[in-house]
């Protein structure tokens, strides 16, 4: 990144400022809410406000390594930008500039199907970047498999099933401010088979296809033991950004049940609330290998557009170096639970808690 942008935003707080000023009031709402009372949102960054760290010292931190690997490519953060619908309501060019962006710094990118321009235009922009394919299932098992075909054809590296989304939830955020989002005109009629997604479709693409699955929405341990009998390569932790069910745990304090019941049968991936390098750390810690970046990256998106994400992950990446480099963690492979004790928190949860200079 230029000279200009590192002088422009110095921390993320500046960040998630620049996207509040850019963005309407219907989109602004869409990025920061929640369903109903919002209490997933909120207990989503009260589960890693709640964990402390255990740091360890005198040990030689001149070389603190923050890169990972992801499906088998060094990656430089194991962060994912996670699947969001409607990027585009944020910045032009939507999936597509979040696809440079990652590409460009060299993380992968999750699409989700209801973000435009769809599969193949953002497979272009991301050029040989990892990129993955979320699907909501709106069509017949010959409509998933033609999506699977299509991914696979276009370089996709995993394909990716949310299970978290039965029903559409009522994020009254957008129903008060009548913010109508662009995928969801015309959706209903293919709600049903979202509805009626089970363990029966989940058998059927591991019977039928070889690209590695990938289930988004597993919130507890008897699940995720369901998902690695079914042969699920990746179980990721979620909670839908506290979008789908309102009173739902924290997808940090659900972590831990579900990395014991995968028991390293599969990877764990986990996202809700991860805003800052200590989150990332924290998460790695408690057993996941890669941690999604939802509305982290969208305020990225939305504050400066490619340039802008492409800012927020180099200033989460020094914050994740640090971090590391003060716990005594010269890279993940020397992080442990042992890092983490249960604290209180000392501040109101919310969605931007995270930045309390705002």
């Amino acid at each position: 990144m230029d000279e200009r942008m590192r002088d422009k935003y110095l921390t993320l707080h500046e960040i998630a400022a620049a996207a509040r000023r850019n963005l309407a009031p219907g989109p602004w709402s869409y990025l920061v809410g929640g369903t109903e009372t919002e209490t997933t949102v909120r207990r989503n960054r009260h589960a890693l406000d709640a964990l402390g760290f255990r740091p360890r010292v005198l040990r030689d931190m001149r070389h603190v390594d923050a890169g990972s690997v992801f499906l088998g490519a060094r990656v430089r953060l194991p962060v994912l930008i996670a699947p969001v619908g409607g990027v585009e309501s944020f910045v032009e060019g939507g999936a597509a500039a979040a696809a440079r962006a990652a590409a460009a710094f060299g993380v992968p990118q999750m699409l989700s199907s209801v973000c435009q321009p769809g599969l193949e235009a953002t497979a272009a922009a991301a050029a040989d970047n990892l990129r993955l394919f979320q699907l909501y299932v709106r069509g017949d098992a010959a409509w998933v498999d033609d999506h699977v075909r299509r991914a696979k054809d276009h370089g996709y590296r995993a394909f990716c099933l949310t299970v978290d989304s039965a029903m559409y939830s009522r994020r009254e955020r957008d129903l008060a401010g009548r913010f109508v989002k662009p995928w969801r005109a015309g959706a209903a009629a293919g709600m049903q088979f979202q509805a009626a997604l089970s363990w029966d479709e989940v058998k059927r693409y591991k019977d039928r296809h070889d690209l590695p699955l990938v289930l988004k929405g597993i919130a507890t341990a008897e699940d995720a033991e369901i998902a690695v009998r079914h042969g699920v390569d990746v179980v990721y932790v979620s909670n839908h950004g506290g979008r789908q069910l309102d009173h739902a745990l924290g997808s940090a304090a659900v972590l831990p049940e579900v990395v014991r019941a995968v028991a390293g049968r599969a990877q764990v991936w986990v996202d809700g609330g991860f805003m800052r390098g200590s989150d990332v750390v924290k998460g790695i810690a408690l057993g996941a290998t890669c941690i999604g970046l939802g509305r982290l990256a969208c305020l990225g998106l939305a504050a400066d557009g490619v340039a802008g994400l492409v800012r927020t992950l180099e200033i989460l990446e020094e914050e994740v170096r640090v971090c590391l480099g003060l716990l005594g963690a010269a890279s993940y492979a020397d992080l442990t639970p042992a890092h983490i004790a249960a604290a209180p928190a000392v501040s109101e949860p919310g969605v931007l808690s995270a930045f309390p200079l705002l």
